[in-house]
């Protein structure tokens, strides 16, 4: 498949050399029209730099896209740094620090850390206040198991797993199953995947952190049976034949919220108009990569070996709709992609917010006491998209909240009433 996808970009002039010289040509131009960046004419960013971690995925995307087509340049930013990090862990170690403390400034991030370092939970009870700018993308991650599960059918219904997971624990090898942070995006699919089928994740399993780019290596050495992870990962482990895709997390929540562009609270405080900037050309590269025409020149660009480092067959297809599930499934041209701006993607709705909140709280990773309006009230700043939205002259939603969302095993959690919700899921675990 490899073989033949870099043939088809070779025809088309789009092999990954041919991407690159074509960015630089791009950034060129931007400077030369635009000596000091997109702002030149006016009040613009009060600096020119700031360091943003990223994670090898198909979701950090828009931030390796606007550094390298020069959309960060555009804007005034021309010395943005883009910083692989190497787990989650890294990247929240990162933030505490600063880059003034030799970290980074803001990341592509899973949508509850913010949250989390903000109320201190992950930093060891010291708040790190922090800010989420934009959403980054709708959809893109799967829950992937090994080829044993073939026999009981396990895919989007995880109750085929049940008694062979009890067996295992009842033979003191209970199943480890893995997800990337712990309250993070890939945490609660897994969690609702496995409570919606009657597995309790607190008690039948043992959940693990395994970092992104490890989690097909851990499956190849056994080390795990089931895991959550976002894209290419789940498309990798299908190439490699090492096991399959259970379900596509859109098809647990159809348009669900992903990564986040988290920045840290204090430097968006202090350079306000910078953070303006920031977010207006990552908005502009998610604009550029949800357009078919554009997804084939941005795989060849973010696969490369500094980047998320895969062959572009690991990324490609599933970002088109063609999904190989490795046991037989597949789906060609689906609605099930990961989405950059369709459907308002880029914008961080405060009610998706709140459902990360209510679930992290349903699995003990926050207090019930939690006052969770407040907390989303503090760290979203959807009113930085806004007036991004209007520099580029695009329409922003009329509010803040996408109303009620239904999932596939038929609960619905309606942001007028978390509790509800809450109440409505029989496993849990509340503190």
């Amino acid at each position: 498949m490899t073989n033949d996808i870099t043939k088809r970009a070779a025809t088309s002039g789009l092999t990954r050399r041919g991407a690159i010289t074509a960015t630089a040509a791009t950034l060129a131009a931007a400077k030369a029209a635009l000596p000091s960046g997109a702002f030149a004419a006016g009040a613009g960013p009060e600096v020119s730099k700031a360091k943003l971690g990223f994670i090898a995925l198909t979701d950090a995307s828009p931030l390796i896209i606007a550094k390298e087509r020069g959309l960060f340049a555009k804007h005034g930013m021309p010395d943005v740094e883009v910083l692989k990090q190497a787990s989650w862990a890294a990247t929240r170690d990162n933030l505490v620090l600063g880059s003034g403390g030799g970290g980074i400034d803001g990341a592509h991030i899973l949508s509850p850390m913010p949250y989390l370092l903000t109320a201190g939970t992950i930093s060891g009870g010291k708040p790190v206040p922090m800010n989420i700018l934009a959403r980054l993308n709708l959809n893109g991650q799967a829950i992937s198991v090994g080829n044993d599960l073939k026999a009981v059918k396990v895919g989007l219904n995880s109750a085929g797993a049940k008694a062979k997971f009890a067996q295992l624990k009842a033979a003191g090898n209970t199943a480890k199953v893995a997800m990337t942070f712990r309250g993070g995006t890939h945490d609660l699919w897994i969690r609702y995947w496995l409570a919606a089928g009657g597995i309790n994740p607190e008690t039948d399993v043992s959940t693990i952190v395994i970092p992104p780019p490890q989690m097909v290596a851990n499956m190849k050495a056994g080390t795990q049976d089931a895991f959550c992870v976002g894209e290419p990962w789940n498309g990798q482990l299908v190439n490699q034949k090492v096991g399959y895709t259970a379900c596509l997390t859109s098809e647990i929540w159809m348009n669900h919220p992903e990564k986040a562009l988290g920045m840290r609270a204090d430097w968006v405080a202090k350079y306000p108009r910078a953070a303006e900037a920031i977010t207006a050309a990552v908005m502009e590269a998610q604009m550029w990569c949800d357009k078919p025409a554009n997804k084939q020149a941005m795989c060849s660009i973010v696969s490369g070996r500094q980047y998320i480092n895969v062959p572009i067959g690991d990324i490609l297809p599933r970002l088109q709709g063609t999904v190989d599930y490795g046991d037989g499934r597949a789906l060609k041209g689906s609605g099930h992609v990961m989405k950059f701006w369709a459907d308002n993607a880029s914008f961080p709705w405060k009610s998706h917010d709140l459902w990360f909140l209510t679930e992290d709280v349903r699995w003990g990773v926050l207090p019930a006491s939690t006052n969770k309006m407040g907390l989303v009230n503090k760290v979203n700043r959807s009113d930085i998209w806004r007036a991004a939205a209007k520099s580029l002259g695009v329409a922003a939603p009329a509010g803040d909240n996408r109303g009620p969302e239904k999932f596939f095993d038929g609960k619905v959690f309606d942001p007028a009433n978390p509790a509800a919700y809450l109440a409505s899921q029989p496993i849990k675990k509340l503190v």
